[in-house]
């Protein structure tokens, strides 16, 4: 388990198994070690953390009022809410403690506790 498995929004992909089976290298992997050019990235919240140099959202003193990322979380959808959960989660505890708890998860989100 890795920070490399966070997204830079929350998302927890440490459970996808499309990424245990590298097909795809994770949101910010391909784009640390060269394979894959940030500037051509599509996801505004990935090319804003990346460039900032932050392994996510949390990380960032913006992060409160970025219209990026709590736009984000703003979307309908259960998960938008839980990766908001998670940045907040890491703000409050940091990298270790969430990478403890989601490696019980079964999905990209769960419990925390």
């Amino acid at each position: 388990m890795s920070i490399e498995e966070i997204g830079c929004c929350g998302a927890y992909c440490g459970t996808c198994p499309v990424l245990k089976e590298n097909i795809c290298p994770g949101c910010k992997l391909a784009y640390r070690d060269g394979a894959r050019d940030i500037s051509k990235a599509k996801c505004k919240i990935k090319v804003c953390c990346m460039g900032k140099g932050h392994n996510s959202c949390a990380d960032c003193d913006e992060y409160s009022f970025c219209g990026t990322i709590q736009g984000f979380y703003k979307k309908s959808g259960y998960k938008y809410s839980k990766y908001r959960e998670a940045t907040e989660f890491i703000r409050a505890n940091g990298y270790d403690e969430f990478l403890a708890i989601a490696s019980r998860w079964k999905n990209q989100y769960g419990k925390y506790g």
